[in-house]
Order: C-alpha cells, then sequence, then structure tokens
C-alpha cells in the first residue's frame, strides 16, 4: 500500500477547521438579525466555536512533518 505520510487526520482537521469558521461566522451574523426565542441558544456560534477547536487541534496535532 502506499503511504505518502499525510495522516486522513490532517485532512479532517482542516475541514473541521473550515466549517466551523463558516458556522461560527454566520453565527455571529446572526446576532445582527431580528432573534426569534429559539435563537437566543445560539447555537451556531457554539457548535461554530465546537467545530473550529477541534478542527485545529486535528490540524495541528497530524499536521504534515510533525513527528509524533
Amino acid at each position: 500500500m502506499h503511504s505518502s505520510g499525510i495522516s486522513i487526520w490532517f485532512f479532517i482537521g482542516v475541514m473541521l477547521t473550515i466549517y466551523g469558521a463558516m458556522i461560527l461566522g454566520y453565527g455571529l451574523y446572526e446576532l445582527t438579525l431580528p432573534q426569534m426565542a429559539i435563537a437566543n441558544f445560539h447555537a451556531s456560534i457554539w457548535w461554530g466555536a465546537v467545530l473550529l477547536a477541534a478542527g485545529l487541534f486535528y490540524g495541528v496535532r497530524f499536521r504534515p512533518g510533525h513527528e509524533s
């Protein structure tokens, strides 16, 4: 089997970072809109922050050239 030395977890980390940044950005944008009762939980801000943190963790932990 061919091994390129790049972990799949690095790509998952990049993907989570991108999605987390997009969702967090939209959640911050939602703060400027008129809100409904359920919007008071700000789920998109929390979920975006969790995805962003997980993505940064995996991206840094499994980055290419990083020795485990």
